[in-house]
């Protein structure tokens, strides 16, 4: 496994209904696939690494290979493994994950039979002693990513995230940057997050995961992104959905709004992932914060663009830069 970029997270088969009431069944999905191809947009050297079960179909990984993304580092298990995962989208900002039965109804539509029995795809992603089946573990990154300059974790298990950093940082990648898990964004894990944080680059939750995490009395979004970085990380960005992203660099002392590029939105799905791929890229290739909020709010607009987890490395070319290029003079400081 040869590559610049390490995208560490899911690979899932999706099932959801969008905002305005359009269902999509059995489709590749995973933020995984979305973050890689958001960093693929800047960067021809991405791989993924994740693990999925004997009943994952190979036609989606060969599309992913096909692409131009690595797939050499996931691992396919010898037994089924569940990767559904069911939302539904209540408005642009406003996604649930449970109850599908519920929201296949009130869009008038039938439910899939895959879902009949769906509970939730982030069961267990809490737990502080034990891993679930798809969960990557250290033993899961393969001595030759270590010509990796950087990885990006995408929401996982609570441990991944924990004992993960430490197996890559062993092999000489970094920066390392981490998109939390809503499932350990809560108050019962202030004992545990500091220690997550110690040594990444960047800490990139959405606004409602740190508002969750701040709970009951959440503070001013600046100071909680303040809060964290003080346990330990540099870099606090805030995805905020239509409302852009607030991102707070210490090492300057700098709070920067970046509004959302305003794209002809199709399917907010992955926008979030997206972004962080091309954070990440961004964060590696300049050194400046700023420039990555860019790159990845650029990554995260064209990816609501379309419908599909690959969507983004379709752009035609010299998009990106012209985003970027329009999108660069509207970023303020606060």
């Amino acid at each position: 496994m040869s590559v610049r970029y390490l995208i560490i997270g899911g690979l899932r088969e999706d099932y959801y209904i969008t905002h305005d009431g359009q269902a999509r069944s059995a489709v590749l999905g995973g933020n995984a696939v979305y973050a890689a191809a958001g960093a693929a947009l800047w960067s021809d050297s991405v791989g993924l690494v994740g693990r999925v079960g004997s009943n994952f179909p190979t036609q989606w990984l060969d599309a992913i290979a096909r692409a131009g993304l690595d797939i050499s580092g996931i691992k396919v298990l010898p037994d089924p493994q569940d990767t559904r995962t069911f939302y539904a989208y209540l408005s642009l900002e406003d996604r649930v994950d449970t109850s599908p039965n519920l929201h296949y109804q009130r869009a008038g539509l039938p439910l899939p039979k895959a879902l009949v029995d769906y509970v939730s795809s982030t069961e267990g992603q809490h737990s502080k002693d034990r891993l679930g089946p798809l969960a990557v573990q250290p033993a899961d990154i393969p001595d030759t990513a270590g010509s990796a300059v950087a990885a990006h974790l995408a929401p996982g298990d609570y441990l991944t995230h924990s004992i993960v950093p430490a197996r890559l940082r062993e092999l000489g990648v970094g920066p390392i940057t981490v998109d939390p898990s809503v499932r350990y964004m809560e108050p019962e894990f202030r004992r545990e997050l500091p220690n997550l944080l110690k040594g990444l680059a960047a800490f990139l939750p959405s606004e409602s995961e740190i508002q969750s995490y701040f709970q009951p009395r959440p503070p001013d979004l600046w100071e909680m992104a303040e809060s964290l970085s003080e346990l330990g990380c540099p870099i606090v960005g805030i995805k905020r959905g239509g409302a852009g992203l607030y991102l707070w660099d210490r090492a300057e002392g700098r709070r920067w709004h970046i509004p959302a590029y305003p794209s002809r939105v199709v399917d907010v799905t992955g926008a979030g992932d997206a972004f962080c791929g091309g954070f990440l890229v961004g964060l590696s290739e300049t050194a400046d914060v700023l420039e990555a909020g860019l790159m990845g709010s650029v990554s995260a607009s064209l990816a609501i663009e379309g419908a599909t987890a690959l969507y983004v490395m379709g752009a035609a070319p010299g998009l990106p830069q012209a985003r970027l290029d329009a999108l660069r003079p509207t970023a303020r400081l606060i």
